[in-house]
């Protein structure tokens, strides 16, 4: 007998690989087969790691009446789950699903030992608990993954043989397909792990670069703030300036690890209480690529790391490390070169006292175009305008 559903299902599960959210994938499955296949209910019982258990993930028909998402939840010992663990070898009815009739007979008319014959019976039980007529293993290598019950079919009729090896070898495409989207899903919560202790541990380091220089406590985390506020107000102007949530992120980082070079520079230099001579001001401008230096093994802060580097330059082409002009100057630099200027010039040293938000403000006008980026002006000065600095 001809499957009609055979080409549908076995198209829709070589694009499962393609879902990388467990949740959204096993709902797929399930509602493809109860349309295609046109039973009464289908459900799947997943393992979870976690748990070590078996649950009833996803469920949708009549079934899902009857037993509530997240209701059953099986253990190893479970006879359902047993079964299938004990018997992957698939001897036991010749065939890999479990067929609610077959079963019965085989249990009615084979002599077989007392220990397999309970759980025989456990699983017929288990099966009348979620009116299942087939229970189809899903095993990824020798593991299982997972069950599929299906009820009956809508018109009444029996599965034939050739349905039930399709269903096996079905199983065996959304057994890769669920065990992939776990281990993409895994690996996301481990880079977001990685992320956040990357992030407290460069707080930490920006900490630490702060503690160096006594008379700029705090500048790391203002230079920060309020280079994320002109980076949120540039992409409410002009979205194809900064459109990219990566970006943030880069900046976030940059704008908290712009001093690190520091680290390399004498506190004797750091914490003067007099102007800096010539050869201390050299030394001083050594601190952008000093950090580079630091950051660069690091290949994913290849974005960030531009700064780092570049924050000193000026927009005329009169700043350091390497004398860029206009919008040679990466933006990531731009935005963190206006902060890092506002932040110095609010900030009394024991040499010069600091100038007001208003004066300040006037002075970053005053230098805009000479040696900040016009555009990153523009948006601060909003910024201050509408109270937000």
């Amino acid at each position: 007998m001809a499957i009609d559903y055979k080409k549908e299902l076995e198209s829709a599960a070589k694009s499962m690989i393609l879902v990388h959210e467990p949740d959204t994938l096993i709902k797929m499955i399930v509602r493809m087969l109860v349309q295609k296949v046109k039973t009464k209910h289908a459900a799947i019982l997943l393992h979870q790691q976690d748990m070590n258990s078996y649950i009833l993930t996803v469920s949708r028909g009549a079934l899902g009446l009857k037993v509530p998402k997240g209701f059953a939840r099986m253990d190893s010992d479970n006879a359902l789950i047993r079964f299938f663990r004990e018997h992957n070898d698939r001897k036991l009815f010749n065939n890999a699903p479990v067929v609610y009739q077959e079963a019965k007979k085989f249990l009615a008319k084979r002599r077989i030992e007392a220990k397999t014959k309970r759980l025989i019976k456990g699983l017929l039980y288990q099966m009348e608990i979620f009116d299942a007529l087939i229970c189809i293993p899903s095993y990824f290598r020798d593991d299982l993954l997972g069950i599929l019950l299906l009820g009956r079919k809508n018109n009444g009729k029996k599965f034939g043989r050739d349905e039930l090896d399709f269903f096996v070898a079905l199983t065996s495409d959304v057994a890769m397909a669920i065990r992939n989207a776990q281990l993409f899903r895994e690996l996301e919560l481990e880079l977001e792990r990685n992320k956040r202790l990357f992030i407290h541990t460069t707080i930490a380091l920006a900490a630490a670069i702060d503690a160096k220089d006594h008379y700029t406590h705090g500048h790391t985390a203002r230079v920060t703030g309020l280079s994320l506020e002109i980076a949120h107000r540039l992409m409410q102007k002009k979205k194809d300036l900064v459109d990219d949530k990566k970006f943030l992120e880069y900046l976030h980082i940059a704008a908290l690890l712009h001093d690190i070079g520091k680290i390399g520079i004498p506190e004797a230099i750091l914490n003067k209480n007099s102007s800096l001579d010539e050869q201390e001001l050299k030394r001083i401008r050594e601190h952008p690529s000093i950090g580079v230096a630091i950051l660069e093994p690091i290949k994913e802060l290849e974005e960030a790391i531009l700064g780092v580097k570049y924050h000193h330059e000026k927009y005329d082409g009169s700043g350091y490390p390497e004398g860029l002009k206009g919008k040679q100057i990466p933006l990531i630099a731009a935005i963190i070169s206006v902060a890092d200027t506002f932040d110095a010039m609010t900030t009394t040293r024991p040499y010069r006292q600091g100038l007001s938000k208003e004066k300040a403000i006037e002075e970053i006008k005053r230098t805009s175009g000479q040696q900040l980026d016009p555009e990153v002006v523009s948006a601060f000065v909003e910024l201050y305008q509408e109270g937000k600095i």
